[in-house]
């Protein structure tokens, strides 16, 4: 193998996929990236066998073409310290690789590429749908804070891909708050759906780039494969069945609520500074008009109170909830005026931004009260 390329290029390139390159393995071949040259392209893949990213690097010139594990820590700290210059990449012998450029040289080791597993994709029966890159990332964001860590249940540890002939909806739950978004644009041939874990949608929406247009999902019953730009991920899906969230999601809680999202959550965050340190307990007391916050914790005896106007329609209400749950979906909507809708101090609250806001439809929250003294 020989070749010339950018070396910022190729930092970023491989910047880009290191994300899947493992701390420790069982595999040590894992630890390294593989390159793959075909004529004017390298091939890069990183992979910890159960996220896979690969990526396209376009080099300057080819000399000789190959196909080659390289050491992922050590290529890169040495791309770093150097300033943006072609560098000439070539195997010195059997085990070693020559990187030069322009005041110097680094000798590293490679291994065969051989050993390196191979990653298969999804099957011949797979779906494929096109997902805007804007509304996915959207997507992700809005739900991946909702999942769960949930060693009984795993399919809670993800986000599911709920698609339809009309829309598809992404939905994230811990069993004590549900959020779902949807995307309107996005429809499918036939209904069908996979959960993603959270940790491969996280590094998912760190590297797609949101200008781009589409990002094509192809998947089957065990792998999905994302595919956008010159990047390619595959990932194992979470196996199992997901609970039936649209039976939970409130459709005649008749109390209504409508308050400044910002000026709602930053009272929260106050008063919840006196709550209780375990339950992060506080309560909201709801009038015509008004609505007071308050929270306590008797064994440092410490309490908090504040008064809030708002537009509140319904019934006189004493509800409890965790301030972090509400803080945090309060947090990820970006409307500016939010809805809350209550059924009773012991039934789910749903959460929506205001039906004149932009996007109104896309998202909605649940959260379930907790018993107030």
């Amino acid at each position: 193998m020989k070749f010339n390329v950018s070396s910022t290029e190729l930092l970023k390139g491989l910047m880009n996929i290191s994300k899947a390159i493992p701390a420790k393995s069982a595999l040590p071949i894992l630890e390294n990236f593989l390159f793959d040259l075909k004529g004017n392209i390298l091939e890069v893949t990183a992979s910890d066998s159960e996220l896979t990213l690969r990526t396209e690097i376009e080099v300057d010139t080819t000399e000789e073409e190959g196909k080659i594990a390289v050491p992922a820590r050590h290529i890169i700290d040495l791309l770093k310290e150097l300033p943006d210059q072609p560098v000439s990449i070539r195997t010195a012998s059997d085990t070693s690789i020559e990187c030069n450029w322009t005041s110097g040289n680094s000798v590293l080791p490679f291994f065969p590429a051989e050993d390196y597993p191979e990653i298969k994709g999804a099957g011949e029966d797979a779906e494929k749908i096109d997902f805007p890159a804007d509304c996915l990332i959207e997507g992700i964001n809005s739900t991946i804070y909702a999942t769960a860590d949930d060693e009984i249940r795993p399919a809670m540890n993800g986000i599911y891909f709920d698609f339809d002939t009309e829309s598809t909806t992404l939905v994230a739950s811990d069993s004590h708050k549900l959020i779902c978004y949807t995307a309107n644009e996005v429809k499918a041939p036939q209904k069908c759906s996979f959960i993603l874990h959270k940790k491969p949608a996280a590094v998912l929406k760190s590297i797609v780039d949101k200008s781009k247009d589409n990002v094509e999902i192809t998947f089957d019953s065990s792998t999905v494969v994302f595919s956008f730009d010159r990047t390619t991920m595959v990932c194992r899906l979470i196996v199992g069945k997901y609970p039936k969230y649209r039976d939970v999601i409130p459709q005649n809680n008749a109390s209504v609520l409508k308050i400044d999202r910002a000026r709602f959550l930053n009272t929260v965050r106050r008063v919840a500074v006196c709550a209780n340190k375990a339950s992060n307990h506080i309560k909201l007391e709801l009038k015509p008009g008004q609505m007071e916050i308050t929270a306590q914790d008797l064994g440092f005896a410490i309490a908090a109170y504040e008064k809030v106007s708002c537009d509140y329609s319904g019934d006189e209400l004493s509800i409890g909830f965790k301030s972090t749950f509400l803080s945090e979906i309060l947090a990820n909507m970006n409307c500016e005026t939010v809805v809350m809708k209550f059924a009773d101090a012991r039934r789910a609250a749903l959460i929506v931004p205001a039906e004149e806001e932009t996007g109104s439809e896309k998202i909605c929250g649940i959260l379930m009260p907790i018993m107030v003294q």
